[in-house]
């Protein structure tokens, strides 16, 4: 008898797999003669542009409208599509065109890529919701930006820009096709509030995520009946806009950018500046002219990111939250770590910790790495490159155009594990499945 073998991967592993599939098969598209306009362009570059775009980060090596042609910008505007929902989110409407039963399986795997926890949420419903919320934000933003790009780019481009913009802006990705009219990015539009303002929501609804929406959705119109996520991640994100608005417009306020602002107009920059780093990319000021105490903002805005399960980079939202009660709780010799009316479980501060110091962690090493391969870039350069491209940010202090093939390498790595998630990608390379029945004694260290 013919023994039969079974691959057995996990719903971690299928994850990450699934991302690598999208960016090869993106890579592969990106390196045909007709995808730039030159006709050439080598695999690493390709691969670099599909990885960015795959994991919604924003980095460059070309710039998108000069280098690439209309076949090459749609695919990457595929790949950011794809990279934004989720693989499995597409998976599974095929699995449903098809009229194809979905397996438990799958269905942990789009549970896990949504970031919900919910078992009780039907599947199709949770696909229904993410595609029809995806589409309705995404046309509303690209019918708000057709009333600036149509009158500038005319019928044709205007149209295509609004709707190119409006997914990368709702993706946070930060692809954008306007950056050599008029400087780097959108700063062309800088003082334009429809164009920040409708860019700026779009990334802060993107950074929101699927569940977020979900839950806005059951409990409207009692606010009351949120979720306990939900009413954490929406009262951080408000906090750290404001925040951030406020001390960009304190810190920024004498920019050589800024000069020609009026009040409202510096306003309006600093706001759009507040939001960008979490995670998208666009920029209406350029990152080199930003302040020190700008630059360290930005820094840690990239580092934050957006909320669990949406299209934002970072360590997120809730894994700040969860870091910050438990120190809190830690310094006044407290057992309990409380956050508002609840009390929150103590595995999540470990989870929360590991999150934090393997994605600082990655950040060092690979500065590290990176300025040993190319001395002549400063430490500030690349510590910036390497916390945007872990963050699947995209900003960047004109380094991303220099990087040699081992760095290039190194920032890949870094958006590919910033996009599937440092628990995801851990948990593919390893999941622990059996509990040791033999533990360990208790000892202690000193700290502190």
């Amino acid at each position: 008898m013919k023994r039969k073998f079974k691959i057995k991967i996990s719903i971690w592993q299928l994850l990450a797999l699934g991302y690598l599939t999208v960016i090869l098969i993106g890579s592969v598209l990106l390196v045909l003669p007709w995808a730039s306009k030159s006709g050439e362009t080598s695999y690493l570059d390709a691969l670099f542009t599909s990885v960015s775009a795959t994991c919604v980060t924003g980095l460059a090596v070309h710039n998108t409208s000069e280098h690439w042609t209309l076949f090459g910008q749609i695919v990457i505007l595929i790949l950011i599509q794809v990279g934004g929902l989720g693989f499995m989110t597409f998976v599974t409407s095929v699995f449903y065109i098809l009229k194809k039963d979905v397996s438990l399986y799958g269905r942990k795997a789009l549970m896990a890529t949504a970031g919900i926890d919910r078992k009780y949420l039907g599947l199709g419903k949770l696909v229904k919701r993410i595609l029809i919320g995806s589409a309705i934000f995404e046309a509303a933003g690209a019918f708000a930006l057709c009333f600036r790009f149509v009158p500038d780019f005319g019928w044709g481009n205007g149209i295509y820009y609004s709707v190119w913009h409006s997914v990368s802006a709702f993706c946070n990705a930060g692809f954008d096709l306007i950056g050599t009219n008029g400087g780097c990015s959108i700063t062309s539009y800088a003082k334009d509030p429809l164009v920040t303002v409708t860019l700026g929501l779009l990334i802060i609804i993107g950074g929101l995520g699927f569940y977020v929406w979900s839950d806005i959705l059951d409990s409207r119109p009692k606010p009351k009946k949120l979720q306990f996520n939900t009413k954490v991640v929406l009262t951080l994100s408000a906090a750290l806009i404001v925040l951030s608005c406020a001390l960009f417009t304190v810190f920024e306020w004498n920019n050589p950018s800024y000069t020609d602002y009026n009040f409202g107009e510096k306003l309006l920059v600093s706001f759009f500046n507040a939001v960008t780093p979490r995670t998208a990319g666009f920029s209406t000021t350029d990152p080199t002219t930003l302040s020190e105490s700008g630059y360290a903002l930005t820094l840690l805005l990239m580092f934050v990111g957006g909320n669990s399960g949406s299209t934002a980079g970072g360590i997120k939202v809730g894994t700040l939250a969860v870091i910050v009660t438990g120190m809190i709780a830690s310094l006044r010799g407290k057992s309990d770590i409380d956050l508002g009316r609840k009390r929150l479980a103590p595995e999540l501060l470990s989870q929360a910790l590991a999150i934090f110091v393997a994605c600082l962690s990655l950040i060092v090493l690979s500065t590290i790495a990176i300025c040993a391969f190319q001395p002549s870039l400063t430490i500030k350069e690349v510590v910036f490159e390497c916390v945007s491209a872990l963050g699947t940010v995209g900003l960047t202090l004109n380094v991303t155009d220099k990087l040699l093939i081992p760095s290039k390498i190194i920032i890949m790595l870094l958006m590919y594990t910033g996009r599937v998630g440092i628990l995801t990608l851990t948990l593919a390379l390893g999941e622990s499945r059996t509990t040791a029945k033999i533990r360990k004694p208790i000892d202690s260290i000193l700290i502190g």
